[in-house]
Parts: C-alpha cells; structure tokens; sequence
C-alpha cells in the first residue's frame, strides 16, 4: 500500500501549457522548478503519480504513440535529474464524450488508488485548474494545492467564487513541493 503520495496535473504544473495542446516531445518545456519538486518528493519517500486530461487524442489532434512517447520523454528527463514519476494516468476523453475518467471526475485518481492500493485520505493533488482541485476533493484526497503557473491565478478565482479552497496555493510546483514536505514533518 502506497501512503505518501502525490497526485500531479501534467500541463500547466510539470511543463507549459499551451491552448493549442501539447501534441509533441518538442512542444513539451517543462516549467522551471518542476523537475527538481518532483526529485525532491522522490527523495523525501513520495511517490508521484501523474493526472491528466489528455483530449487531443480523441479530438485526432495526436495519435496515442505521440502521447505514450512524450510521457515515456518526461519520465526519462526526471528520472536522469533524480525524480521518478511513478505512473500517469490520463483520460483521452473529450468533454462531449461523458466518460468517468475525465477531470473533474474522479475516474484516473480512483484507478490508481486501485492499482497501488492508496490512502486517498492523505494524499495530495496538485494541480493549475478548478478541475483538478475539483476531482481531487470528489475522490476524497486530503489536500489540495493550486499553482499559479498554467491556469493557476485565473482558476484561484473563480474557486473563490465557487466556494472550493484549496488546502495551499504555491508560486510554482517547487514551492508546492516544500509545503507537502513541511506538513510531513
């Protein structure tokens, strides 16, 4: 059973979004910092898993081997920085196709609290967008953090006007990294 661990959205928190999507190796840049949080979770017994809405598959704006690549690029980058992205989970899905997977439904959280047997109610999710802290509170992770890179400053709005707060709002996916890290002290 996996008990210290980090729920991380892709676009917007580990590397540039992008309102064209991401659909290559060559467009992927990760943001500054991210590479080194996510090493410093690693180092300190976290394991990170990735979340992430990935719809310019079923829009046919990429195929799943571009997808499957640009992951499998990521994951090599941190891992040779020191960090290891344990998983990712993504949802292809369009908004329009009504599926359970796609943020802010809590599908990709609750298939890998099945794969890896995790306690959600000490989990954290980090993400930019009122989707991501909406999914996470839907499948019951303990924390929540807004960054303010991505879509960050803009969803820290309109999750005023919803009523939703996040646990935390950090600069940046590194200064998220430190306050998980300080609460498990």
């Amino acid at each position: 059973m996996l008990q210290k661990v980090v729920f991380l959205d892709r676009d917007g928190v580990i590397n540039r979004d992008s309102p064209n999507y991401i659909k290559s190796w060559t467009e992927f840049d990760f943001l500054p910092g991210s590479i080194e949080a996510i090493k410093t979770l690693t180092n300190n017994g976290f394991t990170t898993i990735v979340i992430t809405n990935q719809s310019a598959i079923n829009r046919n704006m990429m195929s799943m081997e571009e997808l499957d690549y640009i992951h499998y690029m990521m994951k090599k980058v941190v891992r040779a920085q020191g960090g290891e992205i344990k998983d990712i989970f993504f949802c292809p899905h369009t908004p329009e196709d009504g599926c359970d997977c796609r943020k802010p439904k809590p599908g990709l959280i609750f298939s890998a609290q099945k794969t890896y047997e995790i306690d959600l109610s000490i989990s954290t999710m980090v993400g930019d967008t009122v989707k991501d802290i909406e999914c996470a509170r839907k499948a019951g992770c303990g924390y929540t953090v807004l960054v303010k890179t991505g879509n960050g400053i803009k969803s820290e709005k309109i999750l005023a006007k919803k009523k939703i707060f996040p646990d935390h709002v950090a600069k940046n996916l590194y200064e998220a990294a430190k306050w998980i890290l300080s609460r498990n002290k």
